[in-house]
């Protein structure tokens, strides 16, 4: 009897090994192929448009310093932060400078839609301390917005990504609590007064597009109308916003919170195949396979993960399922983005969605799908195995030794030319300081 029973614990063992095994093993994010990837969409889209100041033609000509030009500049600053490559530096000093920083309908502008491409002037500001005039237009921009009462602006969702982390990165750059201030307040009233009460749902923990998808508004399954990429904003943005708040501020806990119940709503929402639909809670409507809102989710939740908000364990499966849907599902061979809704609000809206389909708009899904690649890619190198190297034990002569620390002394230590202290003069070195 014990012979078997010794037998049975060994087959029950051996396979919890397997198993064990075969998860890791799936779970395994490949560094290369994720960068490769980002790479070959990033290069089509420069390919398309060599002229980064170039209009954009659609049903009608718009500048190319609107929004959805900004989100796709977001994802080619992500990429650059992990490739440096000088072509995309180029790419968007040049599309900042032709535009001479500036802001569409100018310093006036209350619109988030018009600022967000201020997210990488700032971020390009960042970069090189001394040319004041790439953040000089937004900061004029914010600061007259600050010098009025008025908190309703972001009456849609979008605008939170838009906006949001404008604020943030202007309180950090410039140690002013107000941007904070009024960004959290302005946050609040989208989350609990527009609408009838707000556009967050304190029961689905998901947010309505705008004030005409709240209740009694249903989709035709009968469920509230949650659209995925409007929900993706939401997710950016917060994401963005906390990277920039400083560690004790007062509104970190409400952002957090926030994401967390979002991802945790999202996770039985995801699609067998690893995408969302476009309308989370009505996969007949419209439903299949979308890459905005899917990659806005995998961007939020493999920074949740590196973070230590979110349980590895959990969301570790979510996003590397959805990313190999994104990868080998939706680049093409020659780079080009499929499965990508175009502009709209709702889930109806720039369809049909396919492979092959071209959306109205081709930059910001790409901007989308470069920030999900730099999450990924992070995440996976925080999985990678620690190798710790043996300390080495190199005896020195005491005469050695002195003159070591008198040299060190005589160059003024590690501030010294050769020292750290040479990437703190805002120059371009200052990309190393860039990563938050």
């Amino acid at each position: 009897m014990n012979k078997i029973f010794k037998i049975i614990l060994s087959i029950l063992l051996l396979g919890t090994f397997l198993f064990s095994s075969s998860f890791l093993l799936a779970q395994k994010i490949d560094k290369e192929k994720t960068i490769e990837s980002m790479v070959l969409a990033n290069k089509y889209f420069m390919q398309k448009w060599p002229d980064a100041g170039k209009t954009i033609v659609t049903d009608r000509e718009r500048p190319s310093n609107i929004w959805t030009r900004g989100v796709y500049y977001e994802g080619l600053m992500a990429l650059y932060k992990l490739k440096a490559d000088s072509a995309c530096l180029d790419y968007a000093l040049r599309w900042g400078e032709f535009h001479k920083w500036g802001l569409r309908d100018g310093i006036k502008t209350r619109n988030g839609d018009n600022q967000c491409c201020a997210q990488t002037y700032i971020d390009l500001y960042m970069l090189d301390r001394y040319k004041e005039e790439r953040i000089k237009d937004i900061k004029s921009c914010i600061d007259n917005m600050l010098a009025t009462d008025k908190i309703d602006d972001w009456n849609w969702i979008d605008a939170l990504q838009m906006a949001m982390p404008v604020y943030a990165r202007l309180g950090s750059i410039y140690k002013e609590e107000s941007y904070f201030d009024r960004m959290n307040e302005m946050y609040l009233y989208t989350k609990l007064k527009h609408g009838t009460s707000g556009l967050y749902s304190t029961e689905d923990h998901l947010w309505w597009r705008d004030k005409d998808f709240v209740p009694p508004y249903k989709e035709p399954n009968g469920q509230n109308c949650y659209w995925s990429r409007g929900n993706g904003w939401v997710v950016a943005a917060l994401v963005r916003t906390i990277e920039f708040l400083p560690k004790n501020s007062k509104y970190k806990k409400e952002y957090v919170k926030t994401l967390k119940e979002m991802f945790e709503a999202l996770v039985p929402l995801q699609r067998n195949d690893g995408f969302w639909n476009v309308s989370l809670k009505d996969s007949t409507h419209f439903g299949g396979k979308e890459v905005t809102g899917t990659a806005l989710f995998v961007y939020g939740m493999t920074w949740g993960i590196n973070e230590g908000i979110i349980s590895k364990k959990t969301y570790l499966p979510v996003v590397v399922k959805a990313w190999n849907a994104l990868m080998t599902e939706s680049v093409h061979p020659n780079g080009f983005l499929g499965y990508v809704q175009g502009t709209g609000k709702e889930p109806k809206d720039s369809q049909p969605v396919g492979y092959d389909n071209v959306p109205n708009f081709e930059d910001f899904g790409l901007g989308c799908y470069l920030l999900a690649g730099s999450g990924m890619y992070k995440l996976g190198v925080s999985l990678d195995p620690k190798v710790k190297e043996p300390k080495k034990k190199t005896p020195k002569a005491a005469s050695e030794t002195q003159g070591s620390q008198n040299s060190d002394h005589s160059r003024g230590g590690r501030g010294g030319r050769g020292g750290r202290g040479g990437y703190n003069n805002g120059g371009m070195g200052g990309m190393r300081n860039m990563g938050r």
